[in-house]
């Protein structure tokens, strides 16, 4: 049996269980889980990160910046892109298969324990997602690592990964996304978030809309943790557009980082590559400045699949994860910057739960002329909205008839945006994919990116 057979039938394992939509948020079965395990979920540091856009990146520069340090690390993020291994990352790496299974093998009969308890109680058994959460933090107290940066999955208050305790809590920008678990103003979902906020711990939060930075203020004072927010004590001061990304100079909360050669695009990257800086600080005592060296180091090794990634030139087409409004519109303004296209043909795919209004208005509005035709594409997710569905919204919302095509299957509309795109006798035309993390990791894996 191949290691490769092994973490599929663990995947297709954990995948049987309820789906993690369909729940009432819950914790008390992850501490149980914890007890009985010997509690993982304390053998090592935690910088803890939420937020609605920007978690894997900045969770990845966090990591970068620990690993230039010397320090060994595991990386807890979701969802993954191509492989379920990708969530559980170790020294900036997924887990390898074999120690996947490992651990999974091992712990498997101590969360049959907690399965029986809650069967036994009326409750649904552990969810897929709080599996692979114990798993995670299993995984971790097994190598061991010096530290770990955990992304919250959804929310945070009742979030599966909130068992563990952040020595550092990180509040990445918060927008509207889950209106329909978190709530439908900022401030219910920074309440949410703010559950990550514990004593002992140190806030650090990106800029945020009034009413969310003031639940995260009046928590964070609450349990009498430091807080430092961007745009007050610290934040980017100068960015510039550079070959393959951006140089920025970011004033940290113990010191200045002039030039820093960030290897992405946009400013939502150089926002958080500021409130990474800022953890990092947090983390290493607040007071000490970080070395300047080390820090370009761990910068220039920084990538973010999915993330405005470029997965194949000439035609040059970009995958973007962008899923919510506020993603979107970030994502519209970096490629503006960043690239040269005097014509992009968007592939657009888009959940049920999203709102796939708002994210075309967001679409048009924000690539205005430079995006005429449209293709709009499912993925393979049972969530995905029906391309058809997405072409008859567009319509309605004036993206004008002939500038629409339905393409049902994903190589086709890829097959149909690049012709479009070459169609520009100046070669400067692009495609870009968006709309749904699940279309783009299939227009990666279609592309041949296999890892991330």
């Amino acid at each position: 049996m191949s290691d490769e057979f092994s973490v599929e039938s663990v995947y297709a394992e954990l995948l049987g269980r309820a789906p993690e939509n369909k729940m009432e948020p819950r914790l008390a079965p992850l501490f149980r889980a914890m007890d009985v395990l010997g509690a993982p979920n304390k053998a090592f540091p935690i910088i803890h990160v939420t937020g609605t856009n920007g978690k894997t990146s900045t969770a990845r520069m966090i990591e970068a910046g620990l690993r230039a340090h010397g320090l060994s690390t595991g990386r807890y993020t979701s969802p993954h892109l191509s492989k379920v291994t990708e969530r559980i990352s170790i020294d900036g790496h997924p887990v390898p298969d074999e120690t996947f299974v490992r651990i999974w093998d091992e712990i498997r009969p101590y969360l049959q324990i907690v399965d029986d308890e809650l069967t036994a109680a009326g409750e649904p058994r552990l969810t897929y997602f709080e599996c692979l959460t114990i798993l995670g933090f299993a995984v971790f107290a097994d190598q061991p690592v010096n530290v770990a940066v955990i992304e919250v999955g959804l929310g945070g208050i009742t979030d599966a990964t909130n068992v563990g305790d952040g020595l550092v809590s990180v509040v990445t920008p918060i927008s509207l996304d889950h209106t329909d678990l978190l709530g439908d103003t900022t401030e219910d979902i920074a309440y949410e978030k703010a559950g990550i906020i514990k004593p002992g711990g140190y806030l650090i939060s990106a800029a945020q809309p009034v009413d969310a930075a003031q639940v995260l203020l009046e928590k964070a004072k609450d349990v009498a943790v430091p807080f430092r927010f961007e745009g007050v004590e610290f934040g980017v001061e100068s960015r510039t557009v550079a070959v393959g990304g951006q140089v920025v100079s970011i004033q940290g909360i113990a010191g200045r980082y002039p030039d820093v050669l960030v290897p992405l695009h946009g400013a939502h990257q150089a926002q958080n590559a500021a409130v990474a800086v800022a953890a990092l600080e947090a983390f290493f005592g607040g007071e000490k400045e970080l070395d300047a060296e080390v820090l370009q180091e761990a910068f220039a090794s920084v990538t973010s699949p999915g993330r405005l990634e470029v997965v194949r030139t000439a035609p040059t087409i970009i995958v973007d994860a962008a899923h919510n409004p506020d993603g979107i519109r970030v994502s519209a303004e970096a490629i503006q910057e960043a690239f040269s296209f005097t014509k992009l043909v968007p592939v657009v795919g888009v959940l049920k739960e999203k709102d796939a209004e708002e994210i075309l208005r967001q679409l048009k509005e924000s690539l205005g002329d430079l995006a005429e035709e449209y293709c709009f594409t499912q993925s393979n997710s049972p969530r995905a909205v029906p391309a058809a569905e997405l072409a008859e919204l567009a319509a309605e919302m004036g993206f004008g008839e002939d500038n629409i095509h339905i393409a049902e299957k994903l190589d086709d509309a890829l097959e149909w945006a690049v012709e479009r795109a070459e169609a520009n006798d100046d070669l400067s035309g692009g495609v870009l994919v968006t709309g749904s993390i699940t279309l783009v990791a299939e227009a990666r894996i279609l592309l041949g990116k296999t890892e991330a």
